[in-house]
């Protein structure tokens, strides 16, 4: 089966930008360039051939840290099925793709890191004090018709790799493209449900639910306002779309709405349950493999309780934070470790004798021994601590890890502490997760109810096979 795309002559136009949880979904302006595109669907793709020949599915994303793992886990998965999954990501994913079985191709006109350097100097650059500089470095970045580009990768992606179905990242662009192609397509959202819903707390705010004519007001009118500043982005978008002879968007999550499903890779019990919710968005529970990178050797070492340490896998100006940590465990009676992630090198941290500094392990072999975590709250290293039943010490730092902290505390399951917080007020908490049992046993509540969603309700893999049947 072919499609024909026709698209319009091109255009230079302005580019803005919006972060978005963790993410960065930025929209510019921009005209299609003039071409057909026919675009090669895979062999038809029956149900009842469902798990004899396998699918092909195009997995398009981003690097932005904690949203891989769980979309690499899903590609894992697939794979494992007996389903071939082709790559469109930065070429720091690569290696990734690679031990999870996947073909890759790397973006080649829309923005991308080329190396973790250069990905770390773009995140200290937006995430620093100095506005004029992150509003540099990300028109840098993105430069001119970045919606487009995305698409036309996607596009070109699929004509050169026939797929039955697309998986994609939450940018526009991406999606346009996945969607133009007429093939199935679902919308992969890593972490907790981030479109603004009137009635729930808007993303990035660490707000929580809860009684009262002020919050309720509140939780009312801020995802209305963000979907405004939002949608003032339309008309730039709708040049994109039209491009590729598409209807107008009436708000740019209705990209969400014309896939065939949104997947929401965490826990419904974790996140705040949603007054509505559309008809195609799905939880499929948390991904809770390691990155192919922490796939190293570890030995445990001694009969202490033991206390695993994980702030970002990315760049996120850690190094004092991990450095304060470190002389507050070494207050107490018990086994550190440190993961640095890929970002930080384990030398820059001063390690006292009974805290050990690793720039990787394997999580998944290590939390079943551990006591406590000490983290951040991205949304990986979290939801993987409480699926194992261990307490937790948050420390945000940005992004979305006040919101995910607010999900983990109400369960019961920890304390938080400030990003400044003294090694003495650290090594207090810590302290009081493990004299505590409560801590202990309300993680471990909810390790069950983890337990038995991932037993009853459909994964992302179950999913994505289900759009190949519909």
């Amino acid at each position: 089966m072919k499609t024909d795309i026709a698209a319009p002559p091109r255009e230079s136009q302005t580019c803005c930008a919006m972060r978005i949880s963790e993410g960065m979904v930025m929209v510019d302006e921009g005209l299609m360039a003039s071409a057909v595109c026919p675009i090669r669907r895979a062999s038809p793709f029956m149900a009842d051939q469902l798990g004899r020949h396998g699918a092909r599915f195009l997995l398009a994303m981003i690097d932005g840290g904690g949203t891989v793992p769980p979309a690499i886990g899903l590609a894992t998965e697939l794979v494992r099925r007996g389903h071939a999954v082709h790559l469109l990501a930065d070429p720091t994913i690569e290696a990734s793709a690679r031990s999870a079985g996947c073909g890759f191709s790397p973006w080649r006109d829309a923005p991308h890191f080329d190396s973790r350097a250069e990905q770390t100097a773009m995140i200290a650059a937006m995430e620093g004090r100095n506005p004029l500089r992150a509003f540099r470095a990300v028109k840098d970045f993105a430069g001119k018709e970045m919606t487009r580009r995305y698409a036309e990768d996607v596009v070109a992606t699929v004509r050169e790799f026939p797929v039955d179905a697309v998986l994609a990242d939450g940018l526009p662009g991406i999606l346009i493209g996945a969607q133009s192609t007429g093939l199935p397509t679902a919308a992969l959202l890593a972490q907790t449900y981030l479109r603004p819903t009137p009635g729930l707390p808007l993303m990035g705010t660490g707000w929580s639910p809860g009684p009262g004519v002020l919050r309720r007001a509140r939780d009312s009118v801020a995802p209305k306002t963000a979907s405004w500043l939002l949608d003032l982005t339309l008309p730039r978008l709708n040049v994109v779309v039209a491009g590729y002879g598409q209807p107008p968007l009436r708000d740019v999550f209705e990209l969400f709405d014309r896939c065939m499903k949104v997947l929401v890779m965490t826990s419904p019990s974790f996140d705040f349950v949603a007054p509505r919710l559309p008809a195609n968005v799905r939880y499929v529970g948390p991904q809770l493999d390691d990155p192919g990178w922490a796939a190293v050797e570890w030995h445990s070492r001694g009969p202490d309780p033991l206390v695993l340490v994980a702030t970002s896998s990315i760049f996120q100006h850690q190094v004092d934070l991990l450095q304060r940590i470190a002389r507050a465990v070494g207050q107490l009676p018990v086994r550190g470790l440190i993961t640095t992630g890929t970002a930080v090198n384990p030398d820059e941290i001063a390690a006292p004798p009974n805290v050990e500094v690793v720039q990787a392990a394997p999580h998944s072999r290590i939390l079943p021994e551990a006591s406590a975590v000490i983290t951040h709250a991205g949304h990986g290293t979290l939801i993987k601590a409480l699926a194992a039943g261990v307490p937790l010490v948050c420390i945000p730092m940005g992004r979305d890890q006040k919101d995910n902290t607010v999900r983990a505390l109400r369960h019961g399951a920890g304390v938080r502490l400030s990003a400044k917080s003294t090694p003495d007020k650290i090594a207090a908490a810590v302290a009081d997760i493990l004299d505590n049992p409560h801590y202990t046993a309300a993680a471990r509540r909810f390790a069950h109810i983890l337990a038995q969603e991932a037993a009853t309700t459909p994964s992302a893999a179950d999913e994505a096979e289900a759009m190949l049947r519909s």
